[in-house]
């Protein structure tokens, strides 16, 4: 037998040593238990999600461009909007601050190792995804045109996927359980010695409140799933008036769930624009206890308002403004939290940097979700507005505006920490301003579109609407841009990006105290704990607030003697 030359069983020694390396790599990739990789995990995994969803939405706003049908049918149109409106909600804007942001950032902040339970974290993760395949397995099988929102008698005699769509659905709720349980064990157990409740950072408030209603709301969408498929699958007269059930029925368990939900999608963001105010304004919060209630507040509310998307569903008239009530005390707590935004602005150094930026688009997009939702929480105007594509705009400068803004804004904030590099600060503001100017033109007309009485989910319309659905097409293009813009940022700093120091923003909360990224276990050293909003000079602060006083230097001080070491 001939011997093999030399240079072919190098190159093929090469090849296996190559493939161990990966196969390691990818293991200790896939079994880590370690909370920064697999909030990583959850950030690829949500943006890919988002970017899919995107695309399926530019397609819709294509297809809109025109009063008649031009690039796909009724049929095609309602599986699209389906699709997007399905994987927008449940696989992005769920778990893209908790799960994704928050898997990083929550152990971090606390100065702790990691979450209470690592195996639990890496048990969420794989139900996440086993959920997303399902769920756009199902979905992308024969189509499924029920909406998002499932809604019966229709998605019980369709005959699309819905058993099995439903299924990633509760397949995604015990995800979303167990990462809210894990971080309420967390909170309350692992906060280090002086970090008392009025102590931690407001992410941290936020993210606590948003684990209550996760652990509280999801089991009522996934005992609403299993009713909707016993019903199909057995008919037993649940929802289906066919066999003597009631589809309202079906509407109440559903936004039981879901409107707690929204605050699932929000609250998270609000935590992310209360850090982003205080580190690039450099001042401490205004007002952090009522902003800290205010979140338990929204938490709270959000449970007790589920009947304002019922308005014309033939609910009593009773218990229609008690909900219209309820519906307007929610906004107290989210007003309070922008109005103490915009006072630690007031005499602050602020910096108008990416990520103050996006804080900004936040507060003004938000803030127009929240005074138009005025319109639809009013029984007389409900009415009016209900089901048409007003209800769509003010739905999108909620969660779009808000969950989607302030998820850029922190992924721009805390990207230096979590990679260790720094981006290009001019294409960052170039994408902040491109996704603002394209949202409003996305979906300001869609007010205008409302009010003149054009219907949400159709896909054909009179030709007086065409000029004002161009114009939000044409802004939906714009976004799109803007968005890839910002994906291109955060890619190149990754391969180009200058190394980032621990604390590039001048922050005071616990995660700026480690290296940038932070090593496995976090801390080298245990970090110090202080007020997480106190930006006072250090040669200023006393020893109540963990360092030695430092006297300024005066006229009788020689200029070269040293100043006081710090303890």
């Amino acid at each position: 037998m001939s011997a093999v030359p030399a240079d072919s069983a190098r190159a093929q020694q090469e090849e296996r040593e190559n493939f161990l390396v990966f196969s390691k790599g990818f293991l200790s990739w896939a079994l880590t238990l370690d909370h920064k990789r697999i909030g990583l995990m959850y950030l690829i995994g949500v943006m890919s999600a988002f970017f899919l969803a995107g695309i399926l939405a530019l397609l819709i706003r294509l297809e809109l461009m025109t009063p008649t049908n031009t690039y796909m049918n009724n049929q095609t149109y309602n599986q699209i909007f389906t699709l997007h409106g399905a994987i927008m909600v449940f696989l992005f804007i769920i778990p893209s601050v908790p799960a994704a942001l928050g898997n990083f950032l929550v152990p971090i902040m606390l100065g702790a190792k990691d979450v209470a339970f690592p195996r639990l974290n890496l048990c969420s993760f794989y139900l996440w995804v086993s959920g997303a395949i399902f769920f756009l397995a199902a979905m992308f099988y024969t189509g499924l045109d029920t909406g998002w929102t499932f809604y019966t008698p229709y998605s019980t005699t369709t005959q699309g996927p819905v058993v099995a769509a439903t299924l990633g659905v509760f397949i995604l709720g015990f995800s979303s359980i167990f990462t809210g349980l894990n971080f309420i064990v967390t909170i309350n157990t692992m906060r280090p010695p002086g970090m008392s409740w009025f102590k931690m950072p407001l992410f941290l408030w936020a993210t606590y409140a948003t684990s209550i209603i996760q652990v509280l709301a999801t089991p009522v969408l996934g005992i609403t799933v299993l009713l909707l498929a016993a019903e199909r699958l057995m008919h037993i007269g649940i929802f289906d008036p066919e066999y003597n059930g009631d589809p309202v029925t079906y509407q109440h368990f559903f936004w039981f769930y879901s409107h707690p939900a929204v605050y699932i999608m929000i609250l998270p963001g609000m935590g992310i624009i209360s850090e982003l105010m205080s580190v690039h304004s450099h001042k401490s919060i205004f007002g952090y206890r009522f902003i800290a209630y205010s979140s338990i507040a929204i938490a709270l509310f959000g449970f007790l308002v589920w009947g304002h998307h019922m308005f014309t569903s033939g609910m009593a008239d009773v218990t229609t403004i008690i909900f219209s009530a309820l519906t307007f005390t929610v906004s107290i707590p989210s007003a309070i939290k922008v109005f103490n935004w915009l006072a630690t602005m007031y005499k602050g150094t602020v910096q108008l940097n990416t990520p103050m930026l996006y804080a900004l688009s936040f507060i003004f997009l938000f803030t127009i979700g929240g005074l138009t939702g005025l319109w639809l929480g009013a029984l007389s105007t409900d009415r009016v507005l209900h089901d048409t594509y007003f209800v769509v705009a003010h739905f999108h400068y909620v969660m779009v505006g808000g969950t989607l803004v302030g998820f850029l804004g922190g992924v721009f904030h805390w990207w230096p920490k979590m990679t260790g590099k720094m981006f290009s600060e001019l294409w960052g503001k170039v994408s902040c301003a491109l996704v603002f100017i394209g949202f409003n033109l996305t979906f300001l007309p869609q007010f205008v579109l409302g009010s003149r009485g054009m219907p949400r989910r159709y896909a054909q319309y009179v030709p007086e609407f065409q000029e004002l659905h161009v114009i939000s097409s044409i802004g939906a293009f714009i976004l799109g841009i803007g968005l890839f813009v910002a994906l291109g940022v955060v890619i190149h700093s990754l391969m180009r990006g200058r190394k980032a120091p621990p604390n590039p923003w001048g922050g005071a909360t616990l995660e700026w105290q480690c290296s940038s990224p932070p090593p496995y276990y976090n801390f080298a050293t245990p970090p110090r704990v202080n007020d997480p909003y106190d930006y006072t000079p250090l040669e200023y602060r006393d020893a109540e607030r963990g360092w030695e006083y430092v006297h300024p230097p005066t006229t009788d001080t020689p200029a070269t003697e040293p100043e006081p070491a710090r303890t």
